[in-house]
């Protein structure tokens, strides 16, 4: 990347105690002062819903190449992207998902019946984490006992992206590759027997006439897991709260499951799981009257796009007809998140069976959420108390 020839003051600084306090009150607030925005340590940054969908759809001037390890299909631009994402795009079609959806309802009704009956928890370890971590292993078709192991090691990659620790995440990276090329090792010694999962069907997969690399499996399945999983249990958190604090909402879509795919997607535009995405400009461009040298970082924040005025009016009006065709939660152009039906899938199942089990999810007084930091989102920590419906559906785990 070229280096920053601005000598101007930093417009802002992302890791600041008031970003820090509350991303995305911030985030609103940097957007109508200064929507294209210069800072030390995401250099340049788009919070504006037009100018991240300029960057989104200009190839020519903005590269998704912008990580420092392969990101495959995520960190590569055309014509090489398109081999990629022909091969992914197949394990998330609608009728792989609706092969998935019995296990994965199994599995929502199940975390959900651990709920304790009239009483508080802490939703995002108990919940939101515990679904996310047990959902994905099962699409991967991975063993229980991976369950524990990933769920460290998620908390110690965010620890370290937190931290700015290089050699941290250096470490952090090298032990996730270790369990997936362990897995990838048990396939390929099982031959025959191999189970007939996400993993083994990846190991069979051909590019341009070549298997795939076993450096390229790990970054496909590292790109699916951790955004899966991070992004799951942050949307779980996001969605509780915002019920919580809307208790019409909450039993609206208690009597009217049919509309919560339509709600869930709005409430994460108006509230993002995902704060920001990457790119590098190709070359000079102006965004926003300011000139954008080559060759530099520029980040593409997702949490403000999504609640800008221009797009959207009032940010958060809860509107989801009229916003959903706006809506960037999964992205725009040919980096469109692949696995957004997954997620929608996920996202409705455990949801659905939350407020089935429910008569109303409340936020004990006194007992206030703590919220995540960048690069994280949602809450860190969300206690709500759960209040059996007339029926006394919410049940403790035997």
């Amino acid at each position: 990347m070229g280096r920053e020839t601005q000598a101007d003051a930093p417009d802002w600084d992302p890791r600041g105690p008031e970003v820090l306090d509350d991303q995305i009150a911030a985030y609103d607030a940097l957007r109508r002062r200064c929507p294209v925005a210069r800072g030390d340590d995401l250099h340049w940054s788009l919070l504006r819903h037009e100018d991240v969908m300029r960057a989104l759809l200009d190839h020519e001037a903005f590269s998704s190449a912008a990580f420092t390890h392969l990101t495959v299909p995520n960190g590569m631009d055309p014509p090489e992207h398109a081999a990629f994402r022909r091969i992914i795009e197949p394990y998330f079609a609608p009728e792989v998902m609706a092969a998935f959806e019995p296990a994965c309802r199994d599995i929502a009704e199940a975390v959900a019946a651990r709920l304790p009956p009239h009483g508080e928890m802490d939703v995002i370890p108990a919940v939101a984490e515990d679904f996310a971590l047990r959902a994905q292993c099962a699409f991967m078709g991975w063993p229980d006992g991976l369950h524990e192991p990933l769920r460290a090691w998620t908390r110690r990659n965010a620890e370290a992206t937190l931290a700015r620790d290089r050699t941290q995440l250096a470490e952090v990276a090298l032990e996730f590759d270790g369990h997936i090329r362990a897995l990838l090792q048990e396939r390929r010694e099982a031959r025959q027997r191999a189970p007939r999962d996400v993993t083994t069907r990846l190991m069979q997969e051909r590019v341009d006439g070549r298997a795939l690399t076993d450096a390229e499996i790990v970054s496909i399945i590292r790109n699916w897991t951790v955004g899966e999983v991070g992004t799951i249990a942050a949307s779980v958190g996001i969605i509780l709260h915002y019920l919580a604090e809307r208790p019409a909402l909450q039993d609206g879509l208690r009597t009217a499951p049919a509309d919560l795919p339509a709600a869930i997607d709005e409430i994460l535009r108006i509230h993002a799981p995902l704060i920001a995405n990457r790119r590098v400009t190709r070359r000079s461009v102006v965004v926003g009257g300011r000139s954008i040298p080559a060759g530099q970082r520029v980040t593409l924040i997702w949490a403000s796009a999504n609640r800008d005025e221009a797009a959207f009016g009032d940010p958060d009006a809860f509107d989801p007809g009229r916003n959903q065709t706006r809506n960037l939660l999964y992205g725009a152009g040919i980096h469109v998140c692949p696995g957004a039906s997954l997620a929608r899938l996920e996202l409705r199942l455990i949801i659905e069976a939350l407020l089935r089990r429910t008569g109303r999810i409340a936020l004990p007084p006194g007992r206030p959420p703590q919220r995540a930091v960048y690069p994280g989102s949602g809450f860190a920590r969300l206690p709500l108390r759960m209040e059996a419906g007339a029926g006394g559906t919410v049940t403790t785990a035997r």
